[in-house]
């Protein structure tokens, strides 16, 4: 006959009922091969509002989730006792201790696990190989701070442990911890998930509060981790104490809800199990912290215990995250029945019996605080523990044995087993239970999945409403969601607006989500919603201020049709005709005095270069090239030379008759005269030439495609590829005026009688004048003005030498024949020097 595995402490007529302080006698059963558990029944301290003793509320609560997984347990080995494929004709046993939610209350039962089958000592030796402990594994704890301090006992022996809880990150470490198990995902998994729920509905600007244990600091800097890499921003962190029997646990508590209440969030992500939440909840309750959004865990959500603080309905809108478990067919049923017996007369005797041989060898683990618990009480509770992580535990260790042993489906060798031998067929071994199939991955943890769930309250009562799923991505059904604001709909959880189109992030201070939104700048576009700058536009494109793209740019020159180029066009349009005008009266005059003193034939040939260059101002209209960028340097020089080339014979026929009249001879002065003259402006045309070929040589001007002058459009000017070379090109005219100046200007005119040369000077001095303004004006400018300022200097050259030299001829000629005689008109080779 097999041992019950459950053994009556107290029968009290029909109503059976548990009492959790002879748990370390009730829970035990031989077998071939042990399996030791560990369970949390019990906790000397766990008050929340600082009162000298826990409600039985709380005590029930602890002490049945601890009873159904420990249950669990039992039911999974007894299923797999009863089975005829797995593990035929292998009985498995079980040694289940209270842990007391104390690292103590664990490490006490997990030596006694470690100690040589037999007895109660623990053999210290160079080689573990054929070392034969208590238990061939482990299962448990459910708590990581727990698994933190006997995963590293276990794996020093290699006896495998599988959690059914402990979700810490930390025990994912498998070189740490090469013989630690877990049936349920890892913080990291939830806090992915987490993390995804945050961004789809725009939160990035939170307070994150965890129990201050190992799960809820691990889980809390798993998130800071993952949020600062997703742009989630924590405004808030803070920590709950998990022994709220201490005497800072209220005032920690305190701050704790003025923090979240000073940094205006409306979410607050919850790692933490059920009474510090439910701690934490209570006080933002009454201190009145407005609703938020919580966002929890397992750990909490689902707890009761959380679930029946007062006026809890006040909090705001609770979202979480469940794991994905499947149900365990035939458990309730198990409970049900296993607890009538209890009621049996039969039963308790048997407990008597088996209680008094086995004391002296149990543990001494009482948790005084909690009193009995009957089926009534456990029944609401068994509806949403999560059972399935400990039947999936159970029946891992049980396929790994069965696997080690080279069982078949009828019958086991009956061979020795060490605990390290199933270390291989753990890491291997894929298995079907009630029709899922589970397998350990690297970290030797299980994911199954999240199911994202809502607090739904219908006429008070509280429902667990499924949402959404997660499984590497997340999926939310949002019209399932009411929310606790006025329209229904999600609240906005930012540390400012949104910026607009166009504006990007300028971060204030140290954090990432506290900033200005600021508008991006000319030539610049906003590029992403969280972009904390603007892309700069490539080269060839623009963007107007707050753009969100770039645009072409056109191009920019002195076109045709805009009215300053007409304007100036119909100038110097004029001034071609004006030089036209001239030059048929010249001609019509030519044989004249006054036509003779000036020049002849000369004046009509410097009134056609003053045509031509009137002329080229149209080669700075247009779109320019390379050849018109060439061409309006090299006609401005020459047609400026052949102007001023023609004043070259009459200037030094001045200086020879004022300066040097002893050597002014007739055969000296017919150079400065006649046709030999022509030969001094061929000669002067020449030289200019020839520095044109150099000019070509050395760096003529070049289309420049300039981007920085204008905002939006590219400028096409002709740019000055060397200086020297621009030099030289206009330095042989700058000369040639500069001596005509000289020799000119001091020339004393005789009473009644016209001065050619005046009219020399006068011209020279306003192209000297016009020339300094234009250097200036030339060489910074860099604009469509260029081309305009190139015209203007080109017309004001060309009307100041017409001006100055040939208008008062011409009006000689035309309103005063009585003065073009040969008395008035001063021809300085016929007359001595005064």
């Amino acid at each position: 006959m097999r041992i019950p595995g459950l053994w009556l402490c107290l029968c009290l007529g029909s109503a059976a009922s548990l009492s959790p302080s002879c748990l370390s006698a009730q829970f035990r059963r031989p077998g071939d091969f042990i399996l030791g558990g560990l369970f949390p029944f019990g906790k000397d301290t766990v008050n929340l509002t600082a009162r000298s003793e826990p409600t039985l509320l709380q005590c029930e609560r602890l002490f049945t989730e601890g009873l159904i997984w420990a249950l669990g347990m039992r039911f999974a080995i007894d299923q797999i006792n009863n089975s005829s494929s797995l593990l035929p004709g292998i009985t498995l046993g079980y040694d289940m201790y209270d842990t007391c939610f104390e690292p103590l209350g664990a490490l006490q039962p997990s030596l006694l696990f470690l100690s040589r089958n037999g007895t109660t000592g623990i053999g210290v030796l160079c080689n573990y190989t054929q070392y034969q402990p208590r238990v061939t594994a482990v299962i448990g704890p459910h708590q990581s701070d727990l698994c933190l301090v006997t995963a590293k006992l276990f794996s020093s022996f290699l006896i495998p442990q599988v959690s059914y809880g402990a979700s810490s990150e930390t025990l994912s470490n498998t070189e740490l911890y090469p013989s630690f198990y877990r049936t349920v995902p890892s913080d990291k998994n939830l806090v992915e998930a987490v993390v995804l729920l945050l961004n789809q509905f725009g939160w990035n600007w939170v307070a994150a509060v965890s129990s201050d244990n190992e799960y809820g600091r691990g889980a809390q800097a798993l998130f800071l981790s993952v949020a600062s890499t997703n742009n989630i921003c924590v405004a808030f962190e803070g920590l709950v104490p998990t022994d709220l029997a201490e005497p800072g646990a209220r005032t920690q508590l305190e701050d704790t809800v003025r923090g979240i209440n000073s940094t205006k969030v409306n979410v607050v992500v919850l790692f933490s199990y059920s009474l510090p939440a439910q701690a934490l909840l209570e006080h933002s309750i009454r201190m009145g912290l407005g609703k938020k959004v919580w966002v929890g865990t397992e750990a909490w959500m689902l707890s009761d215990v959380a679930a029946s603080t007062p006026n809890i309905q006040s909090i705001g809108t609770v979202l979480g995250f469940v794991m994905r478990t499947g149900t365990v067919p035939g458990f309730q049923e198990y409970v049900a029945e296993l607890f009538s017996s209890v009621a049996q007369e039969e039963f308790c005797r048997r407990s008597r019996e088996l209680s008094r041989l086995v004391n002296a060898e149990a543990l001494d683990m009482h948790c005084p605080q909690c009193d009995r618990v009957t089926l009534g009480d456990i029944w609401p509770t068994l509806g949403v523990t999560t059972v399935q992580p400990v039947h999936v535990a159970v029946y891992s260790v049980a396929h790994a044995l069965h696997r080690a042993l080279g069982c078949t489906s009828k019958s086991c060798p009956k061979t020795a087993i060490r605990s390290w031998q199933l270390l291989h067929f753990m890491n291997t071994l894929p298995f079907d239970l009630n029709g899922q199939s589970f397998r350990f991955d690297q970290s030797h943890g299980t994911n199954t999945g999240y199911k994202l769930i809502f607090w739904a309250w219908r006429d008070g009562t509280l429902t667990n409403l499924p949402v959404g799923d997660y499984d590497q991505s997340l999926y939310i059904r949002r019209s399932q969601i009411q929310f606790h604001t006025a329209d229904k709909k999600e609240p906005t959880s930012e540390c400012f607006r949104r910026c607009q189109p166009g504006q990007f992030r300028r971060i204030k201070g140290f954090n990432l989500c506290c900033y200005d939104c600021t508008d991006c700048s000319e030539n610049t576009y906003w590029s992403s919603t969280d972009s904390t700058s603007c892309s700069p536009c490539p080269r060839h494109q623009w963007a107007p201020a707050r753009s969100t793209r770039c645009h072409d740019r056109g191009e920019r020159f002195l076109f045709w049709d805009e009215p300053l180029a007409v304007a100036l066009l119909t100038l110097a349009a004029l001034t071609a005709a004006l030089s036209c005008a001239m030059a048929l009266l010249f001609l019509r005059h030519l044989h004249t005095p006054l036509a003779r003193a000036a020049g002849g034939g000369r004046s009509l040939f410097a009134l056609l270069a003053l045509l031509l260059q009137s002329l080229s101002c149209c080669l700075y209209v247009g779109r320019p090239g390379a050849a018109l960028c060439t061409l309006q340097q090299l006609s401005y020089a020459l047609c400026l030379n052949g102007c001023l080339s023609t004043f070259v014979p009459k200037v030094l026929e001045v200086a020879l008759v004022t300066e040097f009249p002893r050597r002014a001879t007739p055969g000296l002065l017919r150079w400065a005269g006649g046709g030999r003259a022509w030969l001094l402006v061929g000669a002067s045309l020449l030289t200019q030439a020839l520095l044109c070929f150099c000019h070509l040589r050395l760096g003529p001007d070049v289309l420049v495609a300039d981007y920085e002058s204008l905002p939006s459009e590219v400028l096409l000017v002709c740019g000055t590829q060397s200086w020297a070379a621009f030099a030289l090109l206009h330095g042989y005219n700058s000369c040639l005026a500069f001596g005509c100046f000289l020799c000119t200007f001091m020339v004393q005119t005789p009473a009644r009688k016209y001065n050619v040369a005046r009219g020399i000077t006068f011209a020279t001095l306003i192209w000297f004048v016009i020339w300094i303004f234009f250097l200036v004006i030339f060489a910074t400018l860099r604009t469509v003005l260029r081309a305009v300022a190139q015209i203007c200097t080109v017309l004001a050259t060309t009307l100041g030498i017409l001006a100055s030299y040939f208008v008062p001829k011409c009006y000689i000629m035309v309103f005063r024949p009585d003065l073009n005689t040969e008395d008035y008109c001063q021809n300085l080779a016929e007359e001595e020097p005064e």
